[in-house]
């Protein structure tokens, strides 16, 4: 199997990760409570689904090592989709859904912003412009979901404030 670079290494958890996003927002729109963000949550799901889809495009650009860094790729989903099976386990309403959906997204984040810091490092410019443009969906990606979860926990609080 081909040695990946840090980049190669990077790319695949970026599109494992965009790969669960998908599973984890058609779960999540499927929660209780839900309802009012299923517009959002379709569109976050898309906007993985393109981001999976310009990833494996320009991983398809790197000669001897596509193979490698499609299967660190699957694995990395593999234990994305674990990490969220295992924290919404049992779990019912949306609020549940988005807490874990902060932690995905801050995740995405992250990782694009390490492609894009060693991309523009390396001099690398077609993966710098990719991890521009994904950069800029994860954040908002992000703050789709600290608005859904906070209006959510407002409406909990409400719940109680009656009871």
């Amino acid at each position: 199997m081909a040695e990946l670079t840090p980049l190669d290494e990077k790319l695949a958890e970026v599109l494992g990760l965009a790969q669960a996003a998908q599973q984890a927002t058609k779960q999540v729109a499927g929660m209780d409570g839900a309802e009012d963000f299923k517009g959002d949550l379709a569109r976050m799901g898309e906007e993985a689904a393109e981001t999976e889809r310009r990833t494996d495009g320009y991983i398809d650009t790197l000669d001897g090592r596509k193979t490698a860094i499609r299967e660190k790729a699957r694995e990395t989903k593999g234990e994305a989709v674990d990490m969220m099976k295992t924290y919404l386990e049992g779990e019912e309403e949306a609020l549940d859904g988005f807490e874990f959906l902060s932690m995905a997204e801050a995740g995405e984040l992250c990782h694009w912003e390490i492609v894009q810091t060693i991309a523009s490092t390396t001099g690398d410019a077609e993966a710098k412009e990719l991890a521009d443009w994904a950069v800029d969906v994860q954040g908002k990606h992000i703050a789709n979901v600290r608005r859904a979860y906070l209006e959510l926990a407002v409406e909990e609080a409400q719940e109680m404030a009656e009871a």
